[in-house]
């Protein structure tokens, strides 16, 4: 039993009280948009749900520093952090797509230990916490999550996020080579794309970009479904500042075709391949193709 059973408890209690707020505030009339001062939005839902699940883990959790994307923090590589995401895809959630979640992480010295996806709209929640394995819950009793044995890139899905976000980091012909390799590419939408990974769904998810708290709950949820997690020079973990997710067989290949690891390095797929007795996957392809 993990260690951290309680932690995930409280995460998941508090994003149960993160989608009340959220879906009374989705499609709402009456919903207020504002842009940062990074030109990104935030709502009046993003920002009642930080304030809320702020104010819980300073009850529940007193010692514990709080991360968070609208009320901000200093992420440090030591102690015990929580980042929080109110909501990844608020584009999406004011336009009333319903691919958005609230994100919520417990970090110990850096490293993610307790993590939660819940998505309300979609009716879906994925969790996990460090030893204990990754699950989602939709409709019914959670479910164990495994990785795909996908092994070759002709056979692969690919999911990624903003076309621009590649082209501002150089990397677009990168990302059209691998592309042009993999069996499927599809754009899934921001969290979902890694816990399809974690599915077996997909098997390689990436972005060129991308923030802590946006990353570091899909990072336990792939590595607890025995799958890799790094940026796009293969620094294993969340804060990296871009991401690749894959099924582990496939990143070693992934990472050489995007071009970002140090010219010394050649990794390979015993690196990242999950190792006998750690969870692993099933079903190659997972799903079948509409």
């Amino acid at each position: 039993m993990s260690k951290y059973r309680e932690d995930l408890g409280l995460a998941l209690e508090l994003a149960g009280r993160a989608d009340n707020i959220a879906m009374q505030r989705f499609e709402a009339a009456d919903l207020c948009i504002k842009n940062k001062a990074d030109e990104s939005p935030v709502t009046d839902a993003d920002l009642a749900i930080e304030k809320m699940l702020r104010h819980e883990l300073a009850h529940a959790r007193p010692h514990d520093k709080v991360v968070g994307e609208e009320y901000g923090g200093t992420l440090k590589p030591e102690g015990r952090q929580w980042l929080i995401d109110p909501i990844d895809g608020t584009k999406s959630f004011y336009r009333g797509v319903p691919v958005w979640a609230t994100i919520i992480t417990l970090l110990i010295d850096g490293e993610p230990v307790a993590g939660v996806v819940s998505a309300p709209a979609l009716r879906r929640r994925w969790y996990a916490s460090k030893g204990s394995g990754a699950h989602r819950v939709f409709g019914g009793q959670p479910k164990r999550l495994h990785v795909s044995t996908v092994k070759d890139t002709a056979d692969a899905s690919l999911a990624v996020g903003s076309l621009q976000s590649w082209k501002k980091a150089g990397l677009y012909n990168n990302l059209l080579d691998l592309a042009g390799d993999v069996w499927r590419l599809r754009g899934y939408g921001d969290f979902w794309n890694y816990c399809l990974v974690a599915e077996g769904a997909v098997d390689i998810a990436m972005e060129a970009e991308a923030s802590p708290w946006d990353l570091a709950a899909p990072a336990i949820i792939v590595k607890e479904a025995g799958g890799a997690f790094t940026n796009l020079a293969g620094v294993r973990g969340p804060l990296g500042g871009s991401a690749v997710a894959t099924n582990g067989h496939l990143h070693a290949t992934v990472l050489r075709t995007m071009d970002q690891i140090h010219p010394d390095e050649n990794p390979t797929t015993s690196q990242f391949v999950a190792q006998p007795g750690a969870p692993n996957a099933a079903n190659p392809r997972g799903a079948a193709e509409n």
